[in-house]
């Protein structure tokens, strides 16, 4: 899903904020549409008295049928919102559609994108790691961080984008490193949940694996400087650092 998301920001001329925030949008606004899923489906058993059978399966077949528009509905919304000068404008979107074999209409495009907005109850400008990244750097640069500024962005960019792409067997690997066991139970995977949504948190694990690639020499410094200034414990830097550095060269060691 991030990978059909960064090559549509990519063939349209979008810049990372933007494909970063389009993921984020998609996302919660494919969570809110399963929610509404859930409770419809339940007003339906409380009302008839039967099961949510027909009715889920249709809700789950619209889903399926309208997901690439809402897809591109939704880089469309980011793009308005990151980057006025270079807006993903109807026709663009249309004739994207049109390459699929989509025949969708201009008017069916707005009304999608009037869907996804009224989901999000008009909510899509949300945060991305991306701002911790830059943020953190910001202030890394007046403490004296001793890594260039310029190559370690380039490298937290690369890393963030691979997180994204890679997401689930980072955290997989995170929380089998927190928890010291390979089969978590159902109570462990529900509390992680806010570890997963933690933007924060990813933002220092992507620049600490960062300066771990570019200047090892300068990591502890740098590790303790992100522990100062977030108050996330140096552990839980280290962790996230090792689960993105496992996957970025595919074995256990670090």
């Amino acid at each position: 899903l991030a990978e059909f998301v960064f090559l549509l920001s990519e063939k349209w001329h979008l810049d990372q904020p933007a494909r970063y925030q389009a993921v984020e949008i998609l996302e919660r606004f494919m969570i809110k549409q399963l929610e509404q899923m859930c409770e419809s489906s339940r007003e339906n058993v409380k009302g008839h008295g039967q099961g949510p059978g027909n009715s889920w399966s249709s809700q789950k077949a619209q889903i399926h049928d309208t997901f690439i528009l809402r897809l591109v509905s939704c880089v469309q919304l980011a793009s308005k919102l990151s980057l006025h000068y270079n807006v993903v404008n109807s026709d663009t979107a249309l004739k994207f559609l049109q390459s699929l074999k989509y025949s969708y209409t201009k008017q069916e495009l707005l009304d999608s994108e009037l869907a996804v907005l009224k989901t999000l109850h008009f909510q899509v400008n949300v945060s991305t790691p991306l701002a911790y990244v830059e943020l953190l750097l910001e202030v890394l640069g007046h403490n004296g961080c001793l890594v260039p500024a310029k190559p370690l962005h380039q490298v937290c960019v690369q890393l963030l984008d691979f997180a994204y792409l890679t997401r689930d067997a980072i955290y997989d690997t995170l929380l089998q490193v927190a928890i010291d066991n390979s089969t978590p139970s159902k109570l462990q995977l529900a509390k992680f949940l806010a570890v997963k949504e933690d933007f924060m948190l990813l933002a220092v694990g992507i620049i600490s694996a960062s300066v771990f690639i570019l200047s090892p020499e300068h990591w502890k410094q740098v590790l303790e400087h992100l522990h100062c200034i977030t108050g996330i414990t140096s552990q839980s830097i280290s962790e996230l650092s090792y689960a993105v550095l496992k996957q970025v060269i595919g074995s256990a060691t670090p």
